[in-house]
């Protein structure tokens, strides 16, 4: 390919792809990924790294850090980016079919889905095969955007980290596949905060729902471990990622359904207190 020829709709849209799921400090040339994605396109790995730093151009938490990438990047780039906040469900399943196809191989393979898991054929296999594949892509992103790392804890064993939905997924499909709508956290930080125990303040930093402490006074013993390392979590600021930070009206739109949840459970034990005072007149 010529040395300073046009960037192709589907190069453009790999180097996003990999931009997405490789950690912001590892964008150089002798990045492995970076070079067998120059070698699939055609391209030099510094070339590779070039790209990708330029999307960060358009990252608002880079722009925030002045982090520019090129002065001037090509309106292709611009595209993509813009394509991909429209549609990122669309965007991401084209970007992991055309890594299949550049590897030679099946996109539920690239995805490690277990055919075991899926249907034969149909229209039911084709709606699971693209889901998995896009939480495949959800979950690499968000994981790599917090550099692997647990925002709340820090805990960087891979197998342990949960690519968390602040929106669920069922609740508003268009935030499903936004980065900005996903935190890195720990399996137990994260059943926190999916079940509304946790949450973050406008200063993003941890809050606990009073039952988790009611739970800690509860124990006669000292608090399992699991519960001490939630409340040592409190006032404990999020650990912002180095892209695609958490969307700050997502997550207070998370905190005010905490609060809401919260609201029920004290209206639920006002109730339970009058039931217990009115069956036990003595009580008190």
């Amino acid at each position: 390919m010529p040395r300073n020829a046009d960037w192709t709709r589907e190069q453009l849209i790999l180097a996003f792809n990999l931009y997405c799921k490789i950690p912001f400090g590892t964008i150089h040339q002798s990045n492995p990924k970076l070079i067998e994605l120059g070698r699939f396109i055609k391209r030099t790995p510094g070339a590779v790294s070039y790209k990708l730093a330029n999307f960060s151009r358009l990252d608002p938490e880079h722009q925030a850090r002045g982090i520019r990438g090129a002065a001037h990047g090509s309106k292709g780039e611009e595209e993509i980016w813009r394509e991909f906040y429209s549609n990122p469900e669309q965007l991401a399943y084209e970007s992991e079919v055309l890594l299949a196809r550049f590897r030679d191989q099946r996109v539920e393979d690239v995805a490690g889905i277990d055919e075991q898991d899926l249907p034969k054929e149909g229209l039911e296999r084709e709606r699971l095969v693209r889901m998995r594949v896009n939480q495949h892509f959800f979950r690499t992103a968000v994981l790599a955007a917090y550099d692997r790392q647990c925002c709340i804890t820090g805990l960087a064993v891979p197998e342990l980290l949960v690519a968390s939905h602040i929106i669920p997924w069922a609740q508003e499909p268009a935030q499903r596949m936004n980065p900005r709508n996903g935190l890195c956290l720990n399996a137990l930080h994260d059943r926190a905060f999916d079940r509304r125990l946790l949450w973050f303040d406008d200063d993003l930093r941890v809050r606990l729902s009073p039952a988790i402490r009611t739970s800690a006074k509860a124990t006669t013993d000292q608090p399992g471990d699991g519960l001490a390392l939630l409340l040592a979590s409190e006032g404990k600021r999020l650990r912002e990622p180095r892209r695609f930070s958490a969307d700050r009206e997502l997550l207070r739109q998370h905190a005010r359904s905490c609060e809401s949840a919260l609201g029920t459970l004290r209206a639920m034990h006002r109730v339970s207190g009058r039931a217990d005072a009115h069956d036990n007149p003595g009580a008190g």
